[in-house]
């Protein structure tokens, strides 16, 4: 008896690292998991000043949280990852890296060497992900009915939000939706009203540097400016000499021809990245020009792509204004919203864009709906990328299935590993039927009998009433790539967390 109670304990030095790590990424996944599924609450996070949010958003707990421990930020940035690369799952990435860690760290307390371990489940990640790419269907196009219902399980069965990303999605065009370049969560826009609507153009976040006509403008150019919008600099000291201030005027002569051929060539809108002058301040607000100070890259990105224009240095405008009028943008209609306190801009001569506004009675649940549609816009994205697959844990089921049936082939301690894969992959039903009030070890076993029965990679437990159902039957429907990535993402800072050995503290500076 003492000896077994020996050797447990020199188990548990040996592996103290590993433990302490599991201990922390656990920590982490108890955060989020009580969010997953369409029975999944929501998280609240107290600020040190009281500051309070209400979110079901696993990025945004996992950004807002106080994390120290370098384990759990390796699971910060598993979440980080999959939002900056799909925009959705990061909750289901968080679960089942917890859980291929718990179940490495299961197979590691029994015996099995850690390489094998890691090998093993690296294995199953490669099949998991072949199987995926292998069983997804493919979204025919914007007016496939399936992207509406993706839109709403990722949008949480809000079906205005869902309806609201599908218009945008119809508007922008399924060839934009598949350019990598291009990111349409990011046109979602917080309303401060309770109006929601999509912009069949961009917002500029910036108010006129002097108002001018608050009536909407028809079939502008835009000029766009990678400068300050003044005229030459002249140095101080010169301007104390008369040939320096006669320099100076001459300058600021030149530049007011530059006005002058500006309103000739029917500029709408000048948007700098820098200041301007006075001058030209007043004289853009007389006639009507939008000038736009300060404007950040994004914005002027956005706007150079939407209506064509082609960004310059303040040297060009000495072109004429044939040659300069090659550099401008158009745009149909340009206006100014003082509810929004945006500028407006719609019918570019450049790519398609939209605007989504999202809408609530109060800026707190304003946000978390910002949040929902970006989840949903980026799953309609990736749908059309990469095809959809069941959704409710039913896919991620079928994939340990057939891990599990390859490791029957293997003869080596990798096996184990293949085994903590597959039970890994089986913890997103586990926690949505345990979200839902049932017992996850009895649907998890009646999905995996009824999978193996019928041959079928769609069969789920309905979470309202915990009996089975038919996942595409029942349009619960996920996109591919989000699964692949939060599987891949899982298995990478798994495998990670599985082989530090030992901790170390690094030196200051």
């Amino acid at each position: 008896m003492s000896q077994t109670k020996q050797s447990h304990s020199d188990g548990e030095e040996r592996h103290s690292a590993l433990l302490n790590n599991a201990g922390a990424v656990r920590a982490i996944c108890s955060a989020v998991e009580g969010t997953l599924g369409p029975k999944g609450l929501d998280t609240m996070l107290v600020g040190g000043q009281g500051e309070v949010l209400i979110t079901n958003d696993g990025a945004t707990i996992l950004e807002q949280m106080d994390v120290s421990h370098p384990a759990a930020r390796l699971m910060v940035q598993v979440a980080r990852s999959q939002q900056q690369l799909v925009g959705d799952g990061t909750t289901t990435a968080t679960v089942l890296a917890g859980a291929m860690v718990a179940e490495g760290v299961a197979e590691v307390l029994r015996g099995v060497p850690v390489a094998k371990v890691v090998a093993g489940m690296q294995e199953g990640v490669r099949l998991a992900v072949h199987y995926l790419r292998d069983r997804s269907r493919e979204v025919s196009g914007t007016d496939d009915p399936i992207l509406r219902q993706i839109a709403y399980v990722a949008g949480r069965e809000h079906t205005d939000i869902a309806q609201l990303v599908i218009d945008a999605a119809q508007l922008v065009g399924a060839d934009k939706l598949r350019s990598d370049a291009y990111r349409l969560a990011e046109a979602v826009v917080p309303s401060p009203t309770e109006r929601s609507e999509v912009w069949p153009g961009i917002l500029i976040n910036r108010q006129p540097a002097i108002l001018p006509w608050l009536t909407d403008s028809p079939a502008e150019r835009i000029l766009v400016l990678q400068d300050a919008f003044e005229p030459e600099t002249t140095d101080e000291e010169a301007l104390n000499t008369e040939s320096g201030f006669k320099e100076y005027m001459q300058r600021r002569e030149r530049f007011r021809s530059q006005l002058e051929q500006i309103a000739e060539l029917g500029i709408g809108i000048i948007a700098i990245d820098r200041g301007a002058d006075p001058e030209a301040e007043q004289y853009c607000a007389d006639r009507g020009i939008f000038l736009l100070t300060r404007v950040s890259r994004r914005d002027l990105r956005q706007l150079c792509l939407f209506t064509g224009a082609r960004p310059i240095r303040r040297s060009a405008l000495n072109k004429t204004g044939q040659e300069l009028s090659v550099f401008l943008g158009r745009a149909g209609h340009i206006g100014y919203d003082e509810r929004l306190e945006k500028v407006k801009i719609a019918e570019g001569g450049g790519s398609p864009f939209v605007s989504i506004l999202v809408g609530a009675s109060t800026e707190e649940v304003g946000g978390e709906h910002s949040r929902i549609a970006m989840d949903a816009a980026a799953a309609v994205q990736a749908a059309i990328r990469g095809g959809y697959v069941p959704g409710g844990g039913a896919m991620e089921v079928a994939a340990a299935r057939e891990i599990e049936r390859y490791r029957e082939t293997v003869h080596g301690m990798e096996a184990f590993g293949l085994s903590a894969a597959a039970r890994a992959l089986r913890k997103p039903l586990a926690q949505m039927v345990v979200n839902a009030g049932f017992n996850p070890l009895e649907k998890v076993e009646l999905v995996k009998a009824s999978q193996l029965e019928t041959s079928s990679d769609s069969i789920g437990i309905d979470c309202d009433t915990g009996e089975l159902i038919d996942s595409l039957q029942a349009q619960i429907v996920d996109p591919a790539l989000v699964k692949i990535h939060a599987i891949q993402a899982a298995g990478e800072v798994a495998s990670a967390v599985l082989k530090i050995h030992t901790v170390v503290k690094m030196k200051k500076g």
